[in-house]
């Protein structure tokens, strides 16, 4: 008997623990289904200016998806680099830096088949760009690392790149610049902007389970388990 017992306030409280678990993957479908409204609405908004180096501080993940646009001079740099995966197949993306007067800005210029990367040179003189804001991405690709010493980038990290190319102090984001109407390579404006949304999948599993230890406790507190 007090086995059972013992057995039926376990399910119970696996009961309780799988319903909040629950609990939680709805309020992620809440939060998830507003972030999804933010970015679509930022991507509709009109351009605003790039942050300035006073605002740097204070960017955070938040700001990704915005619509910036920047004026400056483009830095006198070999391009940097880094493997991409698009729609036109494995290539890079092209950053190169742009001083501006609130700082300098790595600019993703688009990206280039693996075959043309040698083609690709660094701008000059005065630009302006047009884009998406991207908070830098320090963690490497999936399963590897960026090698600053190779010159091997798999994320756009700005703080590492500044560093291995000597810029000096970057913005910790990068602008995903739009595409440039006659311009085949870097090919700008292939930003993804997709989100997960399983969440409601996970919840419904949750409290399925939630509800099969209870009838479980049940069975046991009434001697039919």
């Amino acid at each position: 008997m007090r086995a059972r017992w013992a057995l039926a306030g376990v399910a119970l409280l696996l009961a309780a623990v799988l319903a909040g678990l629950g609990v939680w993957q709805v309020e992620r479908r809440v939060w998830k289904l507003a972030l999804i409204d933010r970015v679509e609405a930022r991507l509709a908004a009109p351009a605003e200016p790039a942050p300035p180096r006073m605002r740097w501080a204070r960017i955070t993940d938040d700001d990704a998806y915005r619509r910036v646009t920047a004026t400056g001079t483009w830095r006198a740099a070999p391009p940097v680099f880094t493997q991409a995966v698009t729609d036109f197949g494995a290539g890079h993306w092209v950053l190169s830096p742009l001083d501006t007067a609130g700082g300098t800005i790595l600019v993703n210029r688009g990206f280039v088949p693996a075959g043309d990367r040698r083609t690709i040179a660094q701008p000059s003189g005065p630009g302006r760009i047009t884009g998406l804001l991207r908070v830098s991405e320090p963690d490497g690709g999936f399963l590897r690392d960026n090698d600053p010493a190779d010159d091997r980038w798999y994320s756009r990290d700005t703080a590492a790149i500044a560093r291995a190319r000597r810029l000096g102090s970057v913005a910790p984001y990068f602008i995903d610049a739009e595409a440039v109407p006659g311009t085949q390579w870097p090919r700008g404006g292939l930003t993804v902007v997709r989100f997960r949304n399983n969440h409601l999948v996970y919840a419904l599993t949750w409290f399925t389970l939630a509800a099969m230890m209870a009838y479980f406790s049940w069975r046991l507190a009434r001697g039919r388990g």
